[in-house]
């Protein structure tokens, strides 16, 4: 029980230092509602610290919301020199924890960028260890750099004029959503008060169809948009419709004409000036898209039209009553509206988007926000003369990361492959193998396990960790986005061939042979064989090792009970994993309790197999619950309930006294495998052997089973075979 104890106590001393040290200073900050929503940004916000030259600062204006950086000279005049705004009234980007990285930026009156400043992020990786210095640092970079300059992560490109950025190790998707966040805000708030100066568009012109189109062919080719929200995506508990909203645009004949009727279509294009456009929307659903809180005079505060940076609110006098639809097959709605778009700079014949306002509850907090959620609308290119203008579309970051790491990827998934092809082929491999001669077995592995460290580990930083686990179960259960998980693609395919493998075979091929981690801690343990350590390495006895086992299961259940409290303090806590300091973040950048922690760990690996496997991680845990249901296990004989060959050679303590394999446990080493087909190591096939030769009788060949085959069925075969061919001679 000493060693128990000795580990207990080694645990929660590792979990009281990464609560330290670990902890960022705005890290989930609380944020008041004034800073958020409240028409004095600066009185909640440090304003100054990002527009220095400044004197004062106004309230909220423009949408999307600005606040004016003002400075007084020695006359009292007022001058304005710049804008401060925060990203969130611009843009909601989520970065690597599916949140926004809340920023606040200052940009003088010429587009220049004078400061920005992090007021609150969830970003995991800079908990990890990621000094917080190192983000500041990263964002001091775009001081002094244009508001419609082409930012880009990595090397700049003159020809293409893109300006080049300094990466965080360890942390490419932050900061690629950050500088997406910083630059799309800087350019949208630059355009809106008119330093940077937009294209010219020309006015559309309709075609002259004029047909009548039921509802259902309006949907089918796009006039008409659906879009939807669950009580789930606003935080509500239940999986019932929050809101269905229907909308398209009007001014178009074949749309209005089909939708309104003839008369109704053509009194409201009378009543429309040149520059106006009429947009339609039906709604169901227990929520509202006009809102409870508006007044005569006031704005309807829950739907907006937004068309590139620009975005257009509605007030009474936009607003005209629909009573009902024309088109057959157009369905019950309890809300209604036509809603009239009066401006130059909205152009329908480009893309646009309707943005419904929400109130969101956080699932942990329980406080609640305004999201805004999107839904796209671009008019199908037959009702424009010369079809669709030609739009370069951004393009995902995503797809951007895949782009720039192709060779990598192509090498990883290499890796992958071989891997698996390697283990499908075990049987193959252990019967060309002995017990003391298996090269077809141990030289693949240690090319892996190398590879692994190496190229996986400490080159591509694809180690899976159990925070990623506990963002998946929450992404889950509240709202799921695929470009969350697609911004990082070797993790990414990682989880794919894990959560395949584990179901097929057990989490013994990734744990085993290609966790960049446990493949250290094997190759620790070979280098100390090489080096004369070998009569040293022994495994702890097997009955404290079943208590011992246990440890890394409560430490999984423990960190998912806790994430479901606090994300926070499940990546504090999370730090058991010496995943991040060992190839993300580097130990060098970690304070002396990790070193001393990590030293533990591969020191204890010098001297046996796999210890922070067996015994404390997380991860392992996690996989091996589902690993207990894989489709295929490693073979048995009967004779293995009694013999104890297997066992006492098992590195991983993962065979019983009965001979039974806890495949929960097992790394799939394939030791056992080979003294399986081995008729010099495995004591039922050496009974055999032996009692053949005795009797002056042939070793037939080792079936499937584990047994030579027997003589009997290979007289009769021959037999058979001298029979046929006898019958077949003239």
């Amino acid at each position: 029980m000493r060693a128990v104890n000795v580990l207990l106590r080694l645990f929660a001393l590792l979990l009281l230092l990464a609560a330290g040290p670990a902890r960022a200073s705005v890290y989930s900050a609380e944020l008041s509602q004034q800073l958020l929503h409240g028409p004095d940004l600066c009185a909640g916000a440090p304003c100054r610290d990002v527009m220095p030259q400044a004197h004062k600062f106004s309230l909220r204006k423009g949408r999307p919301s600005y606040v004016e950086a003002i400075a007084v000279g020695p006359d009292k005049a007022e001058r304005v020199v710049g804008y401060v705004f925060l990203s969130t009234d611009v843009v909601d980007i989520p970065a690597y924890s599916g949140k926004p990285i809340i920023t606040l930026i200052g940009m003088d009156t010429r587009g220049i960028i004078t400061g920005v400043r992090v007021l609150k992020h969830s970003e995991p990786i800079l908990l990890a260890g990621i000094d917080e210095s190192t983000l500041l640092k990263f964002i001091d970079q775009y001081i002094g750099k244009s508001g419609d300059a082409k930012l880009e992560i990595g090397h700049g490109d003159e020809a293409s004029g893109t300006v080049g950025l300094d990466a965080i190790s360890g942390a490419t998707v932050t900061v690629i959503a950050e500088n997406q966040v910083i630059s799309r805000s800087a350019y949208d708030i630059g355009r809106q008060v008119g330093i940077f100066k937009t294209e010219v568009r020309p006015a559309p012109r309709y075609t002259a169809l004029n047909e009548r189109l039921s509802w259902q062919q309006l949907l089918d080719e796009g006039s008409v948009a659906r879009f939807q929200l669950q009580r789930k995506d606003v935080g509500l508990a239940g999986d019932a419709t929050y809101i269905e909203l229907y909308f398209g645009h009007l001014n178009v004949p074949t749309v209005g004409i089909s939708l309104l009727g003839e008369p109704v279509y053509r009194r409201l294009m009378a009543d429309l000036k040149p520059d106006e456009q009429a947009i339609f929307i039906i709604a169901n659903g227990e929520a509202s898209f006009k809102g409870s809180g508006f007044v005569r005079g006031g704005i309807y505060d829950r739907v907006q039209v937004r068309q590139d940076p620009q975005s257009f609110t509605f007030r009474d006098t936009d607003y005209l009553n629909l009573y009902g639809l024309h088109a057959p097959g157009a369905p019950a709605f309890t809300e209604s509206a036509v809603f009239i778009v009066r401006s130059a700079n909205f152009n329908p014949a480009w893309p646009w988007q309707l943005t419904f306002l929400a109130n969101k509850a956080d699932a942990q907090s329980g406080a609640k926000t305004f999201v805004h959620f999107n839904a796209p609308y671009w008019l199908p290119a037959r009702y424009l003369e010369g079809g669709r203008p030609h739009i370069v579309q951004p393009e995902a970051s995503w797809r951007a990361i895949w782009k720039g790491k192709i060779v990598q990827i192509a090498l990883f998934l290499l890796v992958l492959a071989f891997t698996a092809v390697m283990y499908s082929q075990r049987d193959r491999l252990v019967r060309a193998s002995k017990r003391k001669h298996k090269p077809w077995i141990e030289r693949p592995r240690h090319v892996l396990w190398l590879v692994s460290v190496v190229f996986l580990g400490f080159y591509l930083k694809a180690q899976p960790s159990i925070t990623q686990v506990l963002t998946w179960f929450h992404s889950l259960l509240h709202q799921w986005k695929w470009e969350l998980f697609l911004s990082d693609p070797f993790i990414f395919l990682f989880w794919w061939f894990i959560i395949v493998s584990v179901l097929v075979w057990g989490r013994g091929v990734f744990c085993g042979w290609l966790c960049p981690f446990g493949s250290l801690q094997q190759l620790a343990l070979s280098i100390g064989k090489a080096v004369g350590l070998g009569r040293f390495q022994k495994l702890l006895p097997k009955p404290l090792h079943d208590k011992l086992r246990w440890l890394k299961y409560v430490i999984f259940a423990v960190l998912l009970a806790v994430s479901f409290y606090s994300m926070e303090t499940a990546e504090q806590l999370a730090e058991v994993e010496p995943f991040k300091t060992t190839f993300i973040v580097g130990v060098w950048n970690r304070t002396w309790p990790f070193w001393v922690f990590i030293g533990a760990i591969l020191g204890w690996s010098f001297l046996s197999e796999r210890p922070y496997c067996k015994y404390l991680c997380p991860l392992g845990a996690g996989l091996a619950i589902p690993g207990k249901f894989r489709l295929f296990g490693l073979k048995r004989k009967a004779e293995c309930q009694t013999c104890h060959a297997c066992a006492a050679g098992c590195g991983s303590h993962a065979i019983d006294s009965a001979g039974r394999i806890d495949q929960m446990e097992c790394m799939l080493c394939l030791d056992c495998m080979i003294l399986y087909y081995d008729d010099h190591a495995c004591p039922p096939l050496v009974k055999e052997r032996k009692l053949r030769e005795k009797h002056g009788q042939a070793l037939t060949p080792i079936d499937a089973g584990g047994y030579f085959i027997a003589l009997d069925s290979v007289r009769d075969a021959l037999k058979a075979k001298a029979a046929s061919s006898a019958g077949e001679k003239p």
